[in-house]
């Protein structure tokens, strides 16, 4: 569609609608792909319904897809072996024994700490703070829904500002699916201006430090303090087998088990971009190069198991096979977000709305309304992932239109998806940080979502700050 009109705003519109109506990523983004193709097809519903099927099928023809949503399946194995190892387990008595935990504060911080550091998959991030924090937690009186906040404020948060992960290779994806030239650069860049992300990370850290505590969670914490775990009608989200896998009894629980495939992942991204770049890191390829990490930490993993005599390669084999499972979910989001992104792109969506409003409204109302918009749907459909891919179609030819530079409207579209997502009580993040640290969910969002208001708004001023300047 060379000359775009109103009717390619349908798909996303149609999009966002069923979102909202059916509260599934699912339909959403399989209603916007049939109506876009149904489209393009001059509104014959039938081959749009064929077409549709044959565009998802097509993502497989491209490498860098294909790649993406390997390493999907990949981090599952990696998240479940890892679970399996007794590594969380060994990880937590190692700091009991040395002592280095001995007060509520420190209990907090380590939680911040261990969100920080484990960043290659949020759900993981949350499992493994709620895991390593939750015990220590209890025993100094930090209730748990303020757990609950931190580890949910340093899962997306800090997995959206960290290219060496499935988000940043799924971001990547999308971006070098909608033309952008050196699309590492520009996601490297739109991280310095992903305000949501960086002022939940930080006002979670100075909510640890200084001890605020407002509305629901100041109750909640005088409860703790009280002697009170959680209230009378409270149900706590918990999932034993998730939280706590079965002990391996063949050896003991020992924390190398953990840092030592997680830490050989992180440190292999860079030598990955290092190689596909030909020596030049920013020319690398972020799709192969964070498939090669994952594949690498999860080979470290069974080669510490087997050495140990932990497991057998039949029963490496099983776990890999349950945590790749475990995530087919997200890779279906992949799949079809990348072939909504590929079939929007050809409408020229994002053209048509920077036609639409070019002069029409000076640039600081840009970047504010993109966030804004992101965040919305992210809060209705529970799932950042999908905001991103119905956003950034729209956001990066927008720009490219209107002559603006391309990162800060990715890092609105990303940190609104964030925000949504942070403050949803649908999002998955949100429903297994509640589980992860064993409180009710309805009071992990009620105590949460004060702070997370108090972020978006400073995000909404500081993106309007940055748009004047563009």
């Amino acid at each position: 569609m060379t000359d775009p009109t109103w009717i390619s705003l349908l798909p996303p519109v149609l999009a966002i609608v069923v979102a909202i109506w059916s509260k599934q990523v699912y339909l959403s983004l399989a209603g916007g792909l049939w109506l876009s193709w149904t489209i393009l097809a001059g509104w014959n519903p039938i081959q749009g319904m064929g077409d549709a099927i044959q565009g998802t099928v097509s993502v497989f023809g491209s490498e860098g897809d294909a790649r993406a949503i390997m390493f999907t399946i990949a981090i599952g194995a990696l998240i479940a072996t890892i679970e399996a190892s007794g590594g969380v387990r060994g990880f937590v008595h190692y700091l009991e024994q040395h002592k280095w935990v001995n007060s509520a504060k420190r209990s907090q911080l380590l939680a911040w700490a261990t969100g920080m550091v484990i960043f290659i998959e949020s759900n993981i991030t949350v499992l493994v703070a709620g895991s390593v924090a939750r015990p220590l937690c209890d025993r100094y009186k930090c209730s748990r829904e303020k757990l609950a906040y931190i580890i949910d404020s340093t899962s997306a948060p800090v997995c959206i500002l960290i290219p060496m992960n499935a988000w940043g290779a799924y971001n990547l994806q999308l971006l070098e699916g909608l033309g952008v030239e050196n699309a590492l650069s520009v996601f490297l860049e739109s991280i310095l201006f992903n305000f949501y992300a960086m002022v939940a990370v930080a006002l979670v850290l100075a909510v640890i430090l200084w001890d605020i505590n407002v509305g629901p969670m100041k109750k909640a914490e005088e409860r703790t303090r009280g002697g009170v775990l959680l209230w009378p009608d409270a149900t706590p989200m918990i999932d034993e087998d998730v939280l706590s896998p079965e002990p391996n009894d063949k050896i003991p629980p020992r924390a190398i088990n953990m840092i030592v495939p997680i830490a050989a992942m992180v440190l292999f991204m860079p030598l990955g971009l290092y190689i596909t770049g030909n020596g030049v890191f920013t020319d690398g390829s972020g799709s192969t190069s964070v498939l090669w990490s994952v594949l690498f930490g999860l080979a470290v993993a069974w080669v510490l198991l087997l050495a140990q005599g932990a497991f057998t390669q039949a029963e490496l084999v099983k776990i890999g096979l349950r945590g790749a499972g475990g995530l087919v979910p997200l890779a279906l989001i992949l799949l079809l977000a990348i072939a909504l992104g590929d079939v929007v792109e050809t409408l020229g969506t994002g053209r048509y709305v920077a036609q639409v409003t070019a002069g029409t409204m000076p640039n600081f109302v840009y970047l504010p309304l993109v966030f804004l918009v992101s965040g919305g749907i992210a809060f209705s459909t529970g799932t950042s992932w999908g905001t991103f891919a119905i956003m950034l179609p729209i956001a990066v030819p927008a720009a490219m239109t209107l002559g603006l530079p391309l990162a800060p409207f990715v890092a609105a579209s990303l940190s609104g998806g964030i925000f949504g997502d942070h403050c949803s009580p649908i999002s998955d993040t949100t429903i297994i940080s509640s589980m992860a640290a064993a409180t009710d969910h309805i009071d992990h969002v009620r105590t949460q979502l004060p702070y997370a208001l108090v972020g978006g708004t400073i995000a909404t001023v500081l993106f309007a700050v940055l748009g004047a300047t563009l």
